[in-house]
């Protein structure tokens, strides 16, 4: 068995560490680029959404290098996510590809005992005994949630920061230098000693900076490839970002879920306006608008991939709540024809609106 899995941002390190501890062979597929989108236009249909197509070409990238057994998160709710993999495997299998998927879906959904079952095949080349899986498993869940906290503080303090481009060099760095350990425990001290390093990052006091909150669909705004790196740009520009959605946020969501302690607030604050489960993540969109108005932000960009139903949703009913508090949203759709050009034209003239609008609060003051 040779493992491999799609990228959907920070999960090939909590995936390399896992593997490594366990000491299962792997394939991380090379990071998505272009090349992987064609790939996977070219096996896909049409009308089906960026994120499966980015998947299927990482899929065949990965089983170029030996990798048979594919590693994906399920969904069973009204998103046809939750037919991800049955579509893939069919595909693949048309391609000549004879693949095993091991799912990982929420407890709620496929019971516990169904959850440990495939877990346990994860390991199954693996020859630790259970308390030693047991610690891989959760220097696996460290590192995804210090990768993804690390990340979270760069790109907030990168709107703060005294020298401009230092906080996304740092993250660089990190990355750069994470992927190289062999272990769980050295990933994780790489990723302590990195997010120390923010710690000490020289703030300018006197900055007030543009705010943004990155909403939508869960793949496209994990994803950098597939939203043209728009975090990195909104760096690269002096703002700060905030985005909910992340592999560390869905693995507590999946925990928490069977015993309907998730998401509290998201459901709190979505309430008014999508007051029901409708699929995706289109209650969490709704309320992350809401939780990013009350916490002071400027303003909101929504992510997702043409087609997307839930997003569409919501995207019908952020301008209700853009009149409401009177918050900025900007909605960007994404698919393999989107041209860097004009998505950047729209991006840069949303954060010329907030500055204006800032200027205008403070100049009032």
């Amino acid at each position: 068995m040779k493992i491999t899995f799609p990228h959907m941002g920070n999960v090939y390190f909590a995936a390399k560490a896992l593997f490594d501890d366990l000491g299962v062979e792997y394939v991380i597929p090379p990071l998505t680029s272009k090349g992987s989108l064609e790939i996977g236009s070219l096996h896909s249909g049409e009308e089906i959404c960026l994120p499966f197509k980015i998947m299927i070409g990482n899929y065949m990238q990965a089983i170029e290098q030996g990798a048979d057994t594919v590693l994906i998160t399920g969904s069973c709710g009204p998103c046809r996510f939750g037919e991800y993999c049955e579509l893939q495997m069919n595909l693949l299998n048309n391609l000549g590809h004879n693949l095993d998927f091991i799912v990982i879906d929420s407890p709620g959904d496929i019971g516990v005992k169904e959850l440990i079952r495939r877990l346990g095949k994860i390991s199954t080349g693996s020859e630790y005994n259970r308390l030693q899986k047991f610690k891989a498993l959760l220097n696996a869940v460290k590192v995804v949630n210090l990768i993804d906290e690390v990340e979270a503080k760069a790109r907030y303090l990168a709107g703060f920061e005294a020298n401009r481009g230092q906080c996304k060099k740092i993250l660089i760095e990190c990355k750069q230098e994470a992927i190289k350990c062999n272990s769980g425990k050295s990933m994780i001290e790489i990723l302590n000693h990195y997010l120390d390093k923010l710690n000490q990052v020289p703030i300018d006091q006197r900055k007030e900076p543009i705010k943004i909150a990155i909403i939508g669909e869960i793949y496209t705004v994990i994803e950098p490839f597939s939203n043209l790196y728009i975090e990195d740009k909104l760096m690269d520009y002096g703002i700060s970002t905030k985005r909910m959605l992340t592999p560390s946020w869905w693995l507590k969501n999946l925990v928490l879920s069977p015993m309907n302690m998730n998401q509290l607030d998201i459901k709190k604050k979505s309430k008014e306006y999508l007051p029901m489960m409708i699929g995706g993540h289109a209650r969490e969109c709704i309320g992350e608008a809401v939780l990013a108005y009350e916490e002071g932000f400027d303003g909101a960009i929504q992510i997702f991939p043409m087609g997307c139903m839930p997003e569409i949703v919501s995207k019908a009913i952020l301008p209700k709540i853009s009149k409401d508090k009177d918050f900025p949203i900007m909605t960007l759709v994404v698919d393999e024809m989107t041209g860097e050009a004009g998505y950047v034209t729209r991006i840069e003239a949303f954060v010329d609106l907030l500055e204006r609008r800032k200027d205008n609060v403070l100049s009032r003051c």
